[in-house]
């Protein structure tokens, strides 16, 4: 196989998974030709990208496996990217999306690939960001992105997907306080799911009211995801075309600019040497770590 960009590229477009996961491995790992292949990129059009967030337990895994369900007896090609957290040891993924969505993948039509976050504090790395607009020059009709829920940079997947799905338990009374402090913000629909539960009407008709003081309509759907009750009225929103796009594209590209400037500024950083700088400064007692980091840099 030619291994130029645009052959690589072009097998992408076509469909081909084996070149796909390569190349989406060349990105991860910013390996050559990685760089040659983002830039050859159009990452303005390509298929709808629906990012899924909320805390763990809300059952975000089993609402991907229904909505990847529901698009594939229709005959829809799916990607699924799952964002699960980072071991800070090895750099490695802990939860393992992979297992819990075992079902999907023996089927043709779908795409699944993990990745870890790498320590962003919203689920969202640079390297995210690559890997959907790989994904993006494929001929998938819908991406589904699921994080490893709302972090404390709340705008990082709303300034990734095109709809974002916040996924929400009837015993998710400390999340709703917050709210209007973040997650308002990055929702454009709110999925009760786990409704079969107790006291899950009244959660939502809470929810409902909240929402609707804030200053964009947000529906409020209740879903019970494993039995497969309430997916149909998700799946018309999610099928429905996306009427603000144009109002927020430029704060959505600036927001993924600075994370790839972030992520490019970062590579002057050796880890080793920092590792090593670090293991004979915490031998003195007057260390300091901010003071240890301004050296640092100073000396990169």
């Amino acid at each position: 196989m030619n291994n130029t960009p645009l052959s690589i590229l072009s097998e992408v477009k076509q469909g081909n998974y084996r070149v796909l996961a390569r190349a989406l491995t060349l990105v991860e790992n910013d390996l050559s030709p990685a760089d040659s292949i983002l830039k050859n990129l159009d990452s303005r059009y390509g298929a709808p990208v629906i990012g899924i967030t909320g805390p763990p337990g809300a059952g975000k895994s089993t609402l991907v496996n229904a909505i990847t369900d529901f698009f594939t007896l229709e005959n829809k090609r799916i990607a699924v990217l799952a964002i699960d957290p980072t071991s800070p040891f090895n750099l490695g993924s802990l939860l393992g999306d992979r297992i819990r969505m075992a079902r999907q993948f023996n089927k043709p039509n779908v795409f699944i690939r993990s990745l870890a976050t790498r320590g962003a504090l919203g689920g969202i790395s640079a390297k995210t960001i690559e890997m959907v607009d790989v994904l993006k020059a494929s001929n998938f009709d819908l991406i589904l992105i699921e994080t490893v829920g709302v972090g404390q940079s709340e705008v990082e997947i709303a300034g990734l997907a095109d709809k974002t799905i916040v996924v929400l338990v009837p015993e998710s009374g400390d999340e709703v306080q917050h709210i209007k402090s973040g997650l308002m913000e990055i929702a454009d629909c709110f999925v009760v799911n786990k409704a079969d539960r107790e006291g899950a009407g009244t959660f939502a008709n809470n929810l409902k009211k909240m929402v609707h003081e804030g200053i964009k309509s947000i529906p409020v759907l209740q879903t019970v995801a494993d039995k497969n009750i309430g997916i149909d009225k998700l799946m018309d929103w999610i099928t429905a075309p996306v009427t603000e796009a144009s109002q927020r594209k430029e704060f959505l590209f600036a927001e993924k600019a600075w994370k790839i400037i972030q992520h490019h500024k970062m590579q002057l950083v050796d880890k080793k040497k920092l590792n090593e700088a670090l293991h004979l400064a915490l031998q003195q007692e007057d260390f300091n770590v901010y003071r240890f980091a301004d050296d640092f840099i100073s000396g990169t």
